[in-house]
């Protein structure tokens, strides 16, 4: 954190040399800020096992205050953004917290407010953009977690690069993160791992081939955990009057990389968690996916599969197993990525299939639904057999369109998950959010 408040504080002095009156016309001009509130409540029931706790229920209410500067006007243009988030404990009873879920923990309770914040200096050239700071970044080899009361946050820096036509490059590197339930930054780690890295580097394109097609390739590397390769393919086939049909092709190939290679490194701590060939904690895995979503005007209908391979679990960015950081949860790039579940153990091979319906088309704008069903079998474990596991999500969001609560969000998560290599979960999680503009 030390390191980047430094590189903050010589950019933001270069960039307060660079705003001369007319400069600074359009990094104030462009400048905007907002409030925005979010008041969650989340329940999770255990509907078996012995383990405490049988159920998690906390209620929070979240303030965010976020500005995004212009930039300044020249060749080279500076600008800064910055954050300031504020959770506040509604209600979290005795043997209803967990730790990191939600809401961070005191003492093994839930703390009665947390605060947090960040900022990003930035500069630009041309369509060339570069950021350092406060990050969240949503890619294909990371994707910053946002299911709870707070976000997830990285620090690190990033390029984001469109000079040429139709391609989108981007590369970073991300040092520390700071988990959706926690007010302090951690290293990074896979999931399992109790030893942190300090080097997630990274870099990808998007290449929009024409208006219906885009193919994107990433590269990722975790510094003694994993490195990993990402492939993937949309394409929107128009009906005209019959819809539309996107087909969505992901591949992921990751393996191990410095201390997760050798055992005296796993012993260390650089291991991966979860179901491993031979017991090793060797990230091992290529995982892919294939999804179809067929469009016809207030419906869609998603259908698709996805197979893990046998040697590990999908792995990506997981702070979970870091020893008293609270830095759990995180965030996937898979349609499998769910309420409960992820559905990404070694071996797993998942159907999936979901319906949606935007009821604009019935004079109630604002107000979209989707239940979604995922079936995922051939689940490796250390016995030797075979397990399997399914849910069913149920989604409701509403948005008020006009009078005086105009824009605030109303929303309903709810989550049925049975497992046999999990605890059987029944989850909810209602949410009002609003955003007020304040420049």
């Amino acid at each position: 954190m030390k390191a980047t408040l430094n590189v903050l504080s010589v950019l933001t002095g270069g960039l307060g040399l660079a705003l001369s009156p007319l400069a600074s016309a359009d990094f104030l001009g462009d400048s905007k800020a907002n409030l925005g509130l979010r008041n969650f409540y989340f329940n999770n029931d255990n509907r078996d096992g012995a383990a405490a706790p049988s159920k998690t229920e906390e209620w929070g209410q979240a303030f965010i205050l976020s500005y995004q500067s212009g930039f300044t006007d020249g060749t080279v243009g500076f600008g800064l953004d910055a954050v300031g988030m504020l959770g506040v404990t509604l209600d979290s009873g005795a043997g209803r917290h967990v730790g990191s879920s939600m809401i961070p923990s005191d003492d093994g309770k839930a703390t009665d407010n947390w605060a947090r914040g960040g900022a990003t200096a930035k500069a630009r050239f041309a369509k060339t953009e570069a950021r350092y700071g406060y990050l969240r970044p949503n890619l294909p080899i990371l994707v910053s977690n946002d299911g709870r009361l707070l976000p997830q946050s990285f620090e690190g820096g990033q390029i984001t690069s469109k000079d040429i036509d139709n391609l989108t490059l981007i590369g970073g590197q991300l040092q520390h993160t700071t988990g959706r339930g926690s007010s302090d930054s951690s290293g990074l780690a896979a999931a399992g791992g109790t030893r942190e890295s300090n080097k997630f580097n990274y870099a990808g394109a998007d290449y929009q081939v024409n208006k219906d097609l885009m193919v994107q390739y990433y590269y990722a590397n975790l510094e003694d955990y994993y490195q990993q390769h990402f492939a993937g393919l949309i394409h929107v086939l128009p009906l005209g009057d019959y819809g539309s049909l996107k087909t969505d092709l992901r591949y992921f190939k990751t393996t191990s990389d410095g201390k997760n290679s050798s055992a005296a490194g796993r012993a260390e701590g650089y291991k991966f968690g979860g179901y491993t060939k031979n017991g090793s904690g060797e990230i091992d895995n290529n995982t892919w996916s294939a999804a179809f979503i067929y469009s016809l005007g207030p419906h869609a209908i998603t259908a698709g599969y996805q197979q893990v391979s046998d040697d590990s679990n999908f792995a990506q960015l997981n702070q979970g197993g870091l020893v008293n950081k609270g830095e759990g949860g995180s965030s996937l790039y898979l349609y499998t990525d769910r309420t409960v579940q992820t559905f990404i153990q070694a071996g797993e091979r998942t159907a999936f299939a979901q319906y949606a319906y935007d009821f604009a088309a019935l004079g109630v704008p604002g107000l979209k639904a989707s239940v979604m069903y995922l079936k995922g079998d051939h689940i490796q474990t250390a016995s030797g057999q075979d397990a399997s596991e399914w849910e069913r999500d149920i989604s409701l969001d509403y948005v008020v369109q006009s009078g005086t609560f105009k824009n605030v969000g109303f929303g309903w998560r709810n989550g049925m998950s049975r497992s046999e290599v999990a605890r059987d979960q029944d989850q909810n999680r209602l949410f009002v959010s609003y955003s007020i503009p304040l420049m």
